[in-house]
């Protein structure tokens, strides 16, 4: 195991019990910690012959308190290449802003889940993946929960989103697939916004998020007494959620143990928690949301099929990033527009250079990644407009010779592809139909925009769904 004896993790903290927390968080991944209770000890270690060794800092801005940005700027400027992620409980953009431009590679609000910590470490310690490009800074930036909010005119983009503005309105289970960042999660919200369930309990469980021996408690429930540690009755999620919408998130984690409680208590339509003698009753819509798609795993036996079959009256599939490029644009210029709002931060413009370079990238973590890019990129810029040298990551990865870049990413910016894969044109029908999803998309479904950028009048553009079998919400 000599590869994970070299990963090294010092901990700036005073507070014992994170302490341990953190050291045992760690140590599953094969991280050694050592601990500094202050700064000056943690400026000092950076010069033994551990601290020569050390892979990754983790800060507690409670430590040096308002003095945090001082002691990350410091302590990169003794070892520029080494990734600081600094803990706080303050949820400020202008402090994940000053703390970015001090050098910090990522920004974790406490309590942090322990999921969240050691993704964040990966992340930050991992070669092949640029650290820009992941740290998830942008969470704490609010968004609509509304399907206009959801930025893209790629035909598969807007199917899967047609689909999941029709599944709002019903009462049905519902199953969102897609890689990660793809924006499950938001898509989630605006169809409970647009749900005759809007103002009733909206509840999010990450599975994967949620330790393995709890889950169960933590869906169904338990009574006083029904296992050791039980000491107080906990009521479930699926009763708490009873006449609103529970979401399951990354349910391709969930024990099978569990799904096969889970399928009976759908089919029952009743809850019993552990340790009780009798159900309740309740009335729950329940969407579930999935990295991996589900039919491969009931294919290699790892999820029920039943349970598939249960929570899959709706299925909805998100592209990745990678396959919708035509949409990197105009989701750039939208989040630039939402960063340009945070304390300490302006609008900026965006070159055709950059863009460029944004679509040529494959990006693995979809839509999130993208966001945090920009984030990152904005923060450092100087100028009025975000220009390739902006990244310089992605210009490291794809090269330096633009020329090779610039060729596929303008040609589909469109988002229309005028021809078929063996060269001829695509029908006119085709065609059209996708001018009006991209328009649509562009103009957030304002439809009377929509119809004034077309040239048309809004009676024409409603014929024009109508007969191209085009939903509004597409």
């Amino acid at each position: 195991m000599p590869e994970l004896e070299q990963r090294l993790l010092m901990l700036i903290d005073d507070e014992p019990a994170q302490c341990r927390l953190i050291s045992a968080l760690a140590a599953r991944e094969g991280w050694r910690t050592i601990i500094a209770t202050d700064s000056e000890t943690a400026i000092a270690t950076l010069g033994t012959r551990q601290g020569m060794q050390l892979n990754a800092i983790v800060l507690d801005q409670w430590v040096p308190g308002d003095d945090a940005c001082a002691l990350i700027a410091e302590l990169k400027s003794r070892r520029p290449a080494i990734p600081i992620l600094m803990l706080t409980t303050s949820a400020s953009p202008l402090l994940a802003v000053e703390a970015m431009r001090a050098g910090a590679t990522d920004y974790l609000i406490k309590p942090v889940a322990p999921d969240r910590l050691m993704q964040a470490l990966r992340l930050a310690t991992t070669r092949e993946t640029p650290r820009d490009e992941l740290a998830p800074l942008t969470e704490k930036m609010p968004s609509n929960p509304d399907f206009e909010a959801m930025i893209g005119a790629a035909p598969t983009f807007r199917a899967a989103l047609a689909v999941a503005a029709k599944a709002a309105r019903g009462h049905s289970p519902v199953l969102i697939e897609g890689e990660s960042g793809t924006g499950k999660e938001m898509l989630v919200r605006a169809m409970h916004a647009a749900s005759p369930r809007a103002k009733t309990p909206l509840r999010i469980i990450n599975i994967g998020g949620t330790p393995a021996n709890s889950i169960e408690s933590v869906l169904f429930g338990h009574e006083k007494g029904a296992f050791p540690g039980a000491f107080d009755r906990q009521i479930g999620a699926l009763q708490h959620c009873d006449g609103g919408t529970l979401v399951l998130d990354e349910i391709d984690r969930l024990d099978i143990a569990v799904q096969e409680r889970l399928v009976e208590s759908l089919k029952r339509g009743d809850v019993r928690p552990i340790g009780a003698h009798h159900s309740f009753k309740v009335d729950v819509r329940l969407i579930a949301a999935s990295n991996l798609p589900l039919k491969d795993m009931v294919a290699g036996g790892l999820f029920l099929a039943e349970l598939l079959e249960a929570i899959s009256v709706v299925s909805v599939t998100l592209p990745p990033l990678r396959e919708r490029p035509g949409d990197i644009p105009a989701l750039s210029r939208h989040f630039l527009g939402r960063i340009g709002d945070q304390p300490g931060l302006r609008e900026l413009g965006i070159t055709d250079g950059a863009l460029a370079l944004l679509a040529a990238y494959d990006w693995p973590g979809n839509v999130r990644q993208l966001q945090a890019v920009l984030f990152r990129a904005a923060v450092f810029c100087d100028g009025d407009a975000l220009t390739s040298e902006d990244f310089p990551q992605l210009l490291n990865m794809l090269g330096t010779d633009q020329s090779s870049v610039l060729v596929g990413p303008v040609q589909e910016s469109s988002g229309v592809m005028l021809y078929t894969a063996d060269g001829n044109l695509r029908p006119l029908e085709e065609i059209e139909a996708d001018v009006i999803r991209l328009a649509i998309g562009h103009y957030r479904g304002r439809m009377t925009e929509v119809a004034r950028r077309l040239g048309i009048g809004r009676s024409t553009l409603y014929r024009k769904l109508s007969e191209l079998g085009i939903d509004n919400a597409a």
